[in-house]
């Protein structure tokens, strides 16, 4: 099952799935998107962060652990929920969509993050 979470709410999600291992935020946009806006490093205190563009995924599947808790993260949600469930039909069963993107991330978790 995919759970949809805000950016507010990661953290709770997070505590909930937790389980099996360090929390991961899969950040699936283009390194162009990165570039402009991206989850800060001081953000990741609780939870690592990694970059795979969507259209990568498939062919680096193997650098990712299925027991693992993954919240994916996207502009505004839509390539992660699709992110989310490849993910989920490969075997991972802690699967988040960070509803609102990178976009509610900036209102929700740090301002300073750039809107694009």
């Amino acid at each position: 099952m995919i759970d949809h979470v805000r950016p507010a709410q990661l953290d709770e999600w997070f505590s909930a799935a937790a389980g099996g291992g360090r929390p991961l935020v899969l950040d699936v946009r283009e390194p162009w998107e990165l570039q402009t806006a991206s989850v800060r490093a001081a953000e990741g205190g609780g939870f690592d962060v990694v970059a795979i563009p969507m259209g990568e995924i498939p062919a680096r599947l193997e650098e990712l652990e299925a027991e693992r808790p993954v919240a994916c993260l996207c502009h505004h949600g839509m390539r992660s929920l699709r992110v989310a469930a490849f993910l989920e039909q490969h075997g991972f069963q802690r699967l988040a969509n960070i509803s609102g993107g990178i976009d509610a991330w900036s209102h929700e978790r740090d301002p300073g993050v750039p809107r694009y």
